[in-house]
């Protein structure tokens, strides 16, 4: 097992969460009174006079995404080569703010969600501890989700998760820039995914784990990156999307629920089956969760 019996559950838990709030939010998105009256899917408009990236074709979208992914992921790598945290942290900021203000906005008023998301992304960049770090990531997909789960049909979903699983194969076996990627992360003691730091008894640590880390050589950390919880989030959003086209707002949902269940047991059974200080790359086995999910949906 990866990591101890109640910290993966604890995992797993948190990563539920952040697929059930963030479903929450992109269902908010959805205008079901103009959907119903044109028999499409109608979104409603981002915040802040933000607007969504235009694709004509839904079913090639998914090569826009992995193009932006690999366009991220190079400048990033050069941030490492050239040693500037600080740049990497302000990206950071102005990415977890964006996020937070258009997830919050789907449930409170424009300024106080704008507000809120700046308290909240102050406190992760300067005041960062574990209720922080995972009480904003289970928000965060959500309103990342919102942008982009517009852009895909169920194709491009699949097709998304095919090409992002490959790549997750290939960064942490072969390239092994994942690794880096991750490292570097931490040693900027900011995280962009799921973080639990605890002891070798496995006790929970509620302080900053990079400061409490670098105190006690026998802390461990489990951690998930961001885009396992925000790729699997936007494939059961796109499938809720559909839903709601030949169901009522709340069956469609529950159904959608049957693909982050799924995905979350894959995710347990990867911890399960995980060795202690060993990466792997998560998206192959959640990918294989959500297709599992999605034919559940289509059975029931």
């Amino acid at each position: 097992m990866k990591h101890t019996l109640k910290v993966t559950i604890a995992l797993v838990l948190i990563f539920f969460m952040a697929q059930f709030t963030g479903l929450l939010i992109i269902n908010k998105y959805i205008d079901h009174k103009k959907t119903a009256e044109a028999k499409e899917i109608v979104m409603k408009p981002l915040p802040y006079g933000l607007e969504r990236p235009e694709v004509k074709n839904q079913s090639i979208s998914f090569i826009y995404i992995t193009i932006a992914i690999l366009i991220g992921t190079v400048l990033v790598l050069l941030l490492i080569k050239f040693n500037k945290p600080l740049v990497w942290k302000l990206w950071f900021f102005l990415t977890v703010w964006l996020t937070l203000s258009i997830a919050f906005a789907a449930f409170v008023n424009n300024i106080v969600a704008a507000v809120t998301a700046l308290i909240a992304s102050v406190l992760k960049l300067y005041k960062p501890n574990v209720v922080i770090q995972n009480l904003s990531e289970i928000f965060i997909y959500g309103g990342l989700a919102a942008i982009f789960v517009p852009m895909l049909n169920l194709f491009a979903a699949f097709m998304l998760l095919i090409v992002i699983s490959i790549y997750d194969f290939i960064a942490v076996f072969k390239t092994k820039h994942m690794v880096k990627l991750a490292k570097f992360q931490s040693k900027s003691n900011v995280f962009a995914g799921l973080l639990i730091p605890y002891e070798k008894s496995g006790k929970f640590i509620k302080k900053a784990p990079a400061e409490k880390a670098a105190k006690k050589e026998k802390t461990r950390i489990a951690v998930l990156g961001g885009g396992d919880i925000g790729f699997t989030l936007i494939f059961a959003g796109v499938v809720m999307k559909g839903l709601m086209l030949k169901e009522t707002i709340l069956a469609g949902f529950l159904k959608t629920l049957i693909i982050p269940a799924a995905v979350s047991m894959a995710l347990l059974f990867l911890l399960i089956k995980g060795r202690q200080n060993k990466f792997y790359p998560a998206m192959p086995v959640l990918s294989a969760g959500c297709f599992l999910g999605y034919l559940a949906v289509l059975i029931i």
